[in-house]
């Protein structure tokens, strides 16, 4: 009784066994029955069947969204040759599931020499269409999370009724090779709150909190937190973002203290009177709220606990990157500047604190078109020879040759020689200057020239 027993779960198990292996077989070797390949059924066929039906269809290509045409292509026959069948034992292979599935799929294939430049139409067309009926529709609002005050919040989404132009591509593009392609519209869904986007957002935000740098000023420090340097922040796309508006109050700070750049100098002139200059110039420096943002939340991201403002200053005219910053002697001139004295109409030229030339000059008419600008200015480039072009107090223009020429302003003023005067007087200047030029004889202007260095500190008073 027993052995009868056994004989029948052995058999049993045998059938078993041969029925699910023909079932793998059958599965194998044919697509499940709701499958078809370019919108043409092909359930239950195998491999070489399928290619076979596909391609002997004929006919045009129609582009329906959510059931109504848009584009139509002429009457031509699927262009699929022998090479090309490879591409639906693939296929079968995409499909393939252990036990029988009725789920409906639709697989694309595409010729090898399938019709691009319709196609291309296609989407066209269907860019066209998708963008007509989002007019007056609203665009949804992806979730996404903000620093602010040292804490982290999420800001939820905001749904929109706009449609999906990339979703509607992606379908078009499943289902190029079809002879009737029918897309779907879907509304573009937000980034929700509780998505892995914003989960991460809220961890490299929380990174934030916290954090201290010691910002370097020439010899002084300042010890600034998280919540002095960003006032605002948010992570998308794998990047930071940050408003450093909090900052600009320390910035301000710190360049009202030790900044150069449009201040008055206090300087001691070749005869030892101490004077106080005027603030117009180009000389000098201050701290850059944006380039000091941008350093101190790199420094934030980066974990490092100081920062050298030298890098984050800035300066006008010719040279913006500011000029002086590791000046500190002379009241942050140094001891290498050329002085001017428009009274004494005298120029004097100091190297490393010695007064390497002295020479009279003739500086430009007293009278506002010309006068030569008073200030702490910079040597912006030297040129050896030059042609200095400008126009006359009567509108006609001037192109003057000369050897040698140290620019300090954009207006055009600088220092040259001028072979073409005659009045050299120390009055000279009243009626008859220069356009605001410091004009020099040219048995010194070539020295001078030499004496001269770019960046150089030039004062005028």
């Amino acid at each position: 009784m027993h052995s009868n027993i056994k004989y029948w779960i052995a058999g049993i198990g045998a059938l078993l066994i041969i029925m699910i292996a023909g079932m793998t077989v059958h599965q194998k070797n044919h697509f499940n029955k709701n499958v078809t390949i370019n919108n043409i059924a092909v359930g239950g066929l195998t491999a070489k069947q399928a290619f076979d039906k596909v391609k002997g269809t004929s006919g045009a290509t129609k582009v329906y969204v959510d059931n109504k045409l848009v584009y139509q292509t002429k009457s031509m026959k699927a262009n699929f040759n022998n090479n090309d069948e490879q591409k639906f034992n693939q296929a079968l292979k995409k499909q393939f599931t252990f036990f029988p599935s009725r789920k409906a799929t639709n697989l694309s294939i595409k010729p090898d020499n399938f019709d691009q430049d319709s196609l291309n139409i296609a989407k066209n067309k269907l860019t066209n269409k998708v963008q007509q009926l989002n007019t007056g529709r609203k665009a949804p609002v992806d979730a996404y999370a903000v620093y602010q005050n040292e804490k982290v919040t999420v800001v939820p989404a905001v749904k929109g009724n706009k449609y999906d132009l990339q979703n509607a591509v992606n379908q078009l593009n499943n289902q190029a090779g079809s002879t009737k392609i029918n897309i779907t519209l879907h509304k573009e869904q937000p980034i929700a709150a509780n998505s892995k986007t914003v989960k991460n957002e809220e961890k490299q935000l929380n990174k934030l909190k916290g954090k201290k740098v010691t910002y370097l000023v020439q010899s002084e420090k300042y010890d600034l937190t998280t919540s002095q340097i960003i006032t605002r922040a948010t992570y998308q796309n794998g990047k930071y973002h940050f408003d450093t508006a909090a900052l600009n109050k320390q910035v301000k700070e710190i360049n009202e203290k030790h900044a150069t750049l449009d201040k008055p100098f206090k300087f001691r002139t070749h005869s030892g009177a101490e004077i106080t200059t005027t603030a117009n110039g180009s000389y000098g420096w201050k701290i850059s709220e944006k380039k000091a943002g941008n350093s101190l939340t790199k420094a934030i991201i980066d974990g490092r606990q100081e920062v050298d403002g030298k890098h984050d200053i800035e300066g006008k005219g010719y040279n913006t990157a500011g000029l002086g910053y590791n000046v500190t002697s002379n009241n942050g001139i140094g001891d290498t500047y050329a002085e001017v004295s428009l009274a004494d109409q005298r120029a004097y030229f100091y190297k490393d604190g010695k007064c390497v030339l002295e020479t009279d000059i003739v500086s430009g008419t007293n009278n506002e078109g010309n006068k030569t600008p008073k200030g702490v200015w910079y040597i912006m480039y030297q040129q050896s020879p030059s042609v200095l072009r400008g126009q006359n107090d009567d509108g006609s223009s001037y192109a003057s040759k000369v050897n040698y020429w140290s620019p300090f302003t954009l207006t055009g003023c600088g220092f040259h020689d001028a072979s073409w005067r005659h009045n050299w007087s120390k009055t000279a200047y009243l009626s008859d200057g220069s356009h605001g030029c410091i004009n020099m004889q040219p048995s010194v202007a070539g020295q001078a020239f030499h004496d001269l260095t770019q960046n150089e500190p030039v004062i005028i008073y």
